[in-house]
């Protein structure tokens, strides 16, 4: 198992879930993926997940927040933006017409974040690192391979990303747009079909790298989620399926034709 030891700039480094229920998360992917939980105490109590694969950080989880609660807020995996300066990134964001709805605050002796939404209405943070780097397992099975934006103005969101972090864009013949940072392909980017409905978010999906589709959909269905595409195909580099978790929360699991890309930072 390769292990990551420091990210790229400008790359993501880190995914977690906001959760109504955390225990019943946590009894979810744990049988899901077979992570290993660590429930880690916070100063004022509550605590933070850090799921792990043998003894290494893959992605965290939280109970939500009593306000999201009440306010009927679904549960949610949110994408982080690994940079170097989250005080002059979120202040880019906010030129660039997206909206800072948490501003940056120091979380421990972890590192920096803030929460940001792209003028699409897409929700992503960003990740200062300190103590925590990030995930330290990435592209291998049952952990996290890919994010890729679903939005409705797919050009206004490659202008504000480039703008923000200086992705630079490749546009093929449907119009899905492939990200590159410093060379690196990263992260993708799909315009929501009109057949949609109009009530979807744009949003940040993550993506789980596995190797058995099938047993993981049924997998994901006796532990009490869904599937409400199955298996389909991925174009030319493989097959995936969306998932729901029992929570409400919606990721995707993919198998890929030929093997992932190295995991970045690895040494």
């Amino acid at each position: 198992m390769k292990i990551v030891k420091k990210y790229p700039d400008g790359i993501f480094s880190w995914i977690d879930l906001s959760t109504t229920d955390l225990a019943g998360a946590h009894a979810f992917y744990s049988g899901l993926f077979g992570w290993d939980v660590d429930d880690q105490p916070l100063p004022g109590g509550g605590s933070y997940t850090q799921f792990r694969i043998d003894g290494y950080s893959v992605a965290g989880a939280g109970q939500m927040m009593q306000e999201m609660l009440d306010a009927g807020a679904p549960s949610v995996w949110t994408s982080y933006v690994n940079i170097e300066d989250a005080d002059a990134i979120a202040a880019r964001a906010a030129e660039a017409g997206g909206v800072v709805f948490m501003p940056p605050m120091d979380v421990m002796d972890q590192g920096r974040m803030a929460l940001i939404q792209d003028p699409t209405g897409a929700p992503f943070g960003i990740w200062q690192p300190a103590a925590h780097i990030g995930a330290q397992v990435v592209n291998q099975p049952n952990s996290l391979v890919w994010n890729e934006l679903h939005t409705r103005h797919s050009e206004a969101a490659n202008a504000f990303y480039g703008r923000v972090f200086g992705w630079t864009d490749e546009v093929d013949d449907s119009g899905y747009i492939t990200w590159h940072q410093d060379g690196r392909l990263h992260c993708g980017a799909m315009k929501l079909a009109e057949s949609w409905p109009e009530s979807t978010p744009s949003n940040w999906m993550v993506y789980f790298l596995v190797d058995d589709l099938e047993a993981m959909v049924s997998r994901a269905i006796e532990l009490g989620g869904s599937s409400p595409t199955g298996v389909v195909p991925a174009g030319e580099l493989g097959h995936l399926a969306v998932i729901i978790d029992p929570q409400g929360a919606a990721f995707s699991v993919i198998k890929f034709n030929g093997p992932a890309d190295p995991p970045p930072g690895t040494e």
